[in-house]
């Protein structure tokens, strides 16, 4: 009788996460890619706030903002976080616009930690210019728009606990661990596995 590979299980995880870890930051700033990475390394669930409020409204952001304007949005979006950061711990990715709003701050603030994802204009720009998906920036030039709302976002992202640098040459995988880092800085946010 032969027998199969060996099949090895880690009973545990190296990490045990004690709040949720909001990403925070402009749209390409790389929130769902490291995100998606982070919450892989910490064996936790990855939630994207965007991909909850599409969800329950069975309709796109896109849609969702020419059909009932974003002042709507915005108060589905607080719903949204709040809900999320009062369930068990996770990464949670939000939209660009989301961190903006004083109550969904607080909330990240007392149920969660705040990590900007800081990246620079041009990267930005890099990321996003071949994406429709970006209703801010439908308008007749979109590179400068993009700049203006990055003008009026950086000092209110400025306001997170924790930033990292996106750098252009970094993989996801060394932004993510430059992330893992400055939260296993924090043992109140992650701390490892006993």
């Amino acid at each position: 009788m032969t027998e199969g590979p060996e099949i090895t299980v880690d009973p545990k995880p190296d990490f045990v996460l004690h709040r949720t870890v909001v990403l925070v930051g402009m749209m390409g700033s790389g929130k769902t890619a490291i995100g998606r990475a982070l919450a892989q390394r910490l064996n936790v669930p990855y939630i994207d706030s965007d991909a909850e409020i599409e969800s329950a409204a069975n309709a796109t952001i896109s849609e969702i903002f020419e059909r009932s304007g974003e002042p709507f949005f915005r108060d589905r979006e607080a719903e949204v976080i709040s809900r999320l950061l009062a369930s068990d711990p996770c990464i949670l990715s939000t939209g660009g616009g989301a961190y903006l709003a004083e109550r969904n701050r607080s909330e990240i603030s007392q149920h969660g930690v705040a990590v900007l994802l800081d990246a620079d204009l041009d990267l930005l720009w890099e990321r996003v210019r071949y994406k429709d998906t970006r209703p801010l920036l439908r308008t007749p030039n979109p590179r400068k728009t993009l700049g203006e709302i990055y003008k009026e976002r950086a000092p209110i992202y400025a306001k997170a606990e924790l930033s990292v640098q996106t750098k252009p040459e970094y993989s996801i995988e060394q932004t993510t661990d430059v992330v893992m880092d400055i939260l296993a800085s924090r043992p109140d946010i992650l701390e490892p596995a006993t």
